[in-house]
């Protein structure tokens, strides 16, 4: 499974896209159709370098983001995400969560550090603010 995909909720009013970076194809599908339950559009990409590839018509709103990707991650990969001047909130995931990451992923940029697996009213909070 690869390439850009947008699973529409709603036709007729345009809503925040959120953008899903995950290197397991498993996660994205859940996490879709949960954020798709919540009232948003969502892409999803299996990892950052694909993200950072594609040419979308519309830019997310929100990125909730894998940790633990193969290739560029983590702060590096929220900089990245940052110097191309995408104004997206970005949720940095994680299933293991390591001393000093946490910080680490504030500091580049991220508004939220959460741990998997996410709890969709958690999800809700965090996509609504």
């Amino acid at each position: 499974m690869s390439g850009y995909h947008v699973y529409s909720f709603f036709m007729e009013a345009k809503s925040s896209l959120v953008a899903i970076i995950d290197d397991d194809p498993g996660v994205c599908r859940a996490l879709a159709r949960v954020v798709r339950s919540l009232g948003f559009d969502a892409a999803i990409y299996l990892s950052g370098e694909e993200f950072l590839e594609q040419r979308v018509a519309a830019a997310p709103n929100q990125v909730l983001l894998d940790l633990h990707l193969p290739g560029l991650r983590g702060a590096e990969l929220i900089s990245a995400l940052l110097q191309r001047n995408i104004a997206a909130r970005i949720v940095v995931m994680t299933g293991l969560d390591l001393p000093g990451v946490r910080e680490e992923c504030l500091d580049a940029g991220a508004v939220a550090y959460i741990t998997k697996p996410v709890h969709r009213s958690d999800l809700a909070k965090l996509l609504n603010l």
